[in-house]
């Protein structure tokens, strides 16, 4: 049994806990501690921040997930003025060993490792993820993650993919209108324009413009609780494109993965949980033409546990030192 430090940096926030790993496997994670980055110089002065609440020495190992590209020998974040050099990593939090994974990388690793409780079914069969085969997990937040999860003999890989910056490819008459005034404020759309959290926001101005409306919400989370509140008719509308256009990719990604199950992972997705299944999310989801059996076939799952970005980053390292 090993200890190590679990770290999730994101944009806003560097989350902290303490793990046991064994035999490849997260043993246990212990309680999170979460710190603001604005409030911090560095990675390193938040990790002392951390190991003075803990009140004992830090292990000598860790397991790192960064929102953003790990490769190259310095990393940013968009919205976070921390900059960290890997190769100063040991030096600077006095570690022997690390893992550095892609914050949505951490969340494929979670998905391989967490038990069955920590799923709920959305919609297709109800049965349990393969253990043989690629799942397709798909994360909209801040952004949209994409990662593939890669299972065989019992081993499993994480991909690690730009899978929501794809064009956004609209499937009816409303959806050509929406592209149309999305394409007025962007050179080219992704799908991340829409199926993110920050993408109600730009479906709902849209539907405004179209109806030639005034937009009554200006901030997203007044307008996130006004659609899942049905408070607003736009605001109900935009979140029904939202779950439409949310279904659709991620039944493209299936396909282009040749996925058998998928997970919606991220904050919007647990946001939006009671509402997907009463969406068109499935609709769009299996609407595939000639490979609509297929994708009828295939279980649609929602990853619940609360910290999957901690969990993974303390799988990855326990994947990649076999501890």
């Amino acid at each position: 049994m090993t200890e190590i430090v679990a770290v999730d940096i994101g944009g806003t926030h560097a989350r902290f806990a303490l793990a046991e790993v064994a035999g490849g496997r997260v043993v246990s994670l212990g309680e999170e501690c979460v710190l603001k980055t604005a409030e911090h110089a560095s990675l390193q002065t938040a990790w002392e921040d951390f190991e003075s609440r803990i009140g004992r020495p830090l292990p000598r190992a860790a397991g790192i997930a960064f929102a953003g590209p790990v490769q190259g020998d310095l990393l940013k974040l968009t919205n976070n003025p921390w900059v960290i050099r890997p190769a100063l990593i040991k030096e600077r939090l006095n570690v022997d060993r690390y893992s550095l994974v892609n914050d949505f990388g951490a969340v494929g690793h979670a998905v391989a490792q967490l038990g069955p409780d920590n799923f709920r079914h959305l919609c297709g069969p109800d049965r349990l993820l393969p253990e043989d085969g690629v799942i397709t997990i798909v994360g909209p937040g801040t952004g949209l993650g994409v990662a593939q999860l890669l299972k065989r003999g019992g081993r499993y890989h994480v991909i690690e993919t730009e899978g929501g910056h794809i064009d956004f490819a609209p499937l009816d008459g409303l959806e050509d209108k929406i592209l149309h005034k999305l394409r007025e404020r962007y050179r080219r759309v992704s799908v991340e324009r829409i199926a993110s959290g920050p993408g109600l926001a730009s479906l709902y101005e849209a539907l405004a413009a179209i109806e030639n409306r005034q937009v009554q919400y200006r901030d997203d989370k007044t307008l996130w609780a006004a659609a899942l509140g049905a408070e607003d008719s736009l605001a109900s509308a935009a979140l029904d494109r939202f779950c439409l256009s949310l279904g659709a990719v991620a039944g493209d990604l299936a396909l282009a993965h040749g996925a058998s199950a998928v997970v919606i992972a991220g904050g919007v997705g647990l946001r939006i949980a009671d509402h997907l299944p009463r969406s068109g999310f499935r609709d769009r989801f299996i609407a595939k033409g000639r490979f609509e059996r297929r994708m009828d076939e295939m279980p649609v799952k929602l990853i619940t546990y609360d910290q999957p970005g901690l969990f993974g980053a303390a799988a990855a390292f326990a994947g990649e030192f076999h501890e």
